[in-house]
């Protein structure tokens, strides 16, 4: 299984993207299938190979995500990521995100944005929360040796970078990226060695509604996520959450139940989300620190909680890690999400 968003858009490459990708490898001749789901593209093609190896069809399955969005300017990366939407509908969601006329900016962010002021309304958190969650992020990040930045930040340093979009500045926001993460599932019956063995609890696919349905398409995600594996957010021990805006992180520890409604700020003060406290939250760095190359994001996620629950994860290790969740959402049908998928992993 290969994953990828944007290739076509700013490297011309369509179509094949995988069958390119592994041209030069021992895989060629392997079956090959291209997965394309925004954001949510490698959490999907672990998904798909879940459903091919729960078949019968294949015994071992290997997910590779991957993206190169540098090269061509931030600019032409912005406008990629865009048709992740509606792309005849993108001036009359941005007018009714912004109220201004003409072409987005930066169009997600404008989404983030207009979410992290719905739940400031209902919450009370402001932007020094957001910049919390971005700092502790940045912490976990400095410990993370793929990371693509690796700088902690303060607080105010983050308060004080650009603006990008309402409450956003430049450090809550996830940057242009490239990256690769690749991961290997088998059949529980062709593992001989199950020492290092991490078995997939659960994984949850669900797509947007146009004009949104309730429970919001996370939620959905997360409630089937969780009935499938059996536990609760009571049995999670570290979490990677798709922050590729900051206040996103407070919004679904909500959404898991690590708290009530309302009280991400407090549980993110607590100290409970960090290296450390009760439930680690992006332990990676997140999508702000650890990058966002978005086919590949996916299934960064689920490495470093493979990594976790084997106890290989260093300097950031959550001691006694043996179950972990990663939400990863993409795309937009407005006002929801186009794709989620929650996925549970256990080290039993």
């Amino acid at each position: 299984m290969h994953a990828n968003a944007v290739a076509g858009l700013l490297t011309g490459q369509e179509m094949t993207r995988g069958q390119v990708v592994t041209s030069g490898t021992g895989l060629v001749g392997t079956p090959l299938v291209n997965v394309e789901n925004a954001c949510a593209g490698s959490s999907t093609a672990v998904h798909v190979a879940l459903c091919a190896i729960r078949s019968g069809a294949y015994g071992t399955v290997l997910v590779v995500g991957t993206e190169k969005m540098s090269g061509k300017g931030t600019r032409a990366a912005l406008d990629a990521l865009t048709t992740a939407a509606d792309v005849d509908r993108i001036e009359e969601f941005h007018h009714e995100l912004t109220g201004r006329d003409g072409p987005a900016d930066s169009f997600f962010m404008e989404v983030y944005a207009r979410t992290c002021a719905d739940y400031t309304a209902r919450s009370g958190a402001t932007a020094a929360d957001f910049a919390e969650v971005a700092a502790k992020n940045s912490w976990h990040g400095a410990r993370n040796p793929r990371a693509q930045y690796r700088t902690a930040r303060s607080v105010d340093e983050i308060l004080a970078s650009r603006t990008v979009a309402g409450p956003l500045t430049m450090l809550m926001c996830s940057p242009i990226a490239d990256g690769a993460a690749a991961l290997v599932l088998r059949a529980t019956d062709l593992v001989a060695d199950r020492s290092a063995a991490v078995r997939v609890r659960a994984s949850a696919l669900r797509s947007g509604v146009p004009g949104g349905a309730e429970p919001g398409l996370e939620q959905r995600t997360i409630d089937a996520a969780y009935a499938e594996a059996a536990v609760g957010p009571d049995d999670l021990d570290v979490v990677e959450v798709h922050d590729a805006a900051s206040p996103n992180e407070l919004i679904v520890t909500e959404k898991l139940g690590l708290c009530p409604p309302g009280e991400g700020p407090k549980l993110l003060h607590s100290g409970a989300t960090r290296l450390g406290g009760r439930v680690p939250v992006n332990t990676s760095g997140g999508l702000v620190s650890r990058g966002h190359p978005v086919g590949a994001t996916g299934a960064a996620q689920l490495v470093e909680l493979v990594t976790q629950l084997r106890g290989r994860a260093a300097d950031r290790q959550v001691q006694g890690a043996r179950v972990g969740l990663a939400e990863n959402a993409g795309g937009y049908t407005h006002p929801e999400g186009a794709a989620c998928v929650v996925t549970i992993l256990s080290k039993d």
